[in-house]
């Protein structure tokens, strides 16, 4: 299976299981794993030369990364979390990558 449709498909899930009441432990390892996964996605895109796509999975680890937290309260991050899922779906079923990872 493709790296990146692994990557694409946990950080989904990832995502939506943030919905639920967790522990904010949890939602640290999911900004971590986001800040992973998008790094990683947006370098696999640059090196394809989808310069669009490397920018806006940079732009979505530095919204996740855990360092610097961006403060925009639960219901905000509920729907920042439900779009890039649905995203990131949306993205495997419409094929936007074309070669092996």
């Amino acid at each position: 299976m493709y790296t990146s449709v692994i990557i694409k498909l946990i950080l989904s899930i990832l995502f939506l299981i943030c919905l639920f009441q967790l522990p904010y432990g949890y939602y640290e390892f999911v900004r971590f794993a986001a800040l992973v996964g998008f790094a990683w996605l947006g370098y696999r895109a640059y090196q394809k030369g989808n310069f669009k796509a490397a920018f806006v999975y940079g732009a979505l680890a530095l919204l996740f990364q855990p360092l610097l937290k961006i403060a925009l309260g639960r219901t905000l991050w509920n729907i920042v979390d439900v779009l890039v899922a649905v995203g990131l779906l949306a993205s495997l079923f419409l094929g936007t990558e074309k070669s092996k990872n």
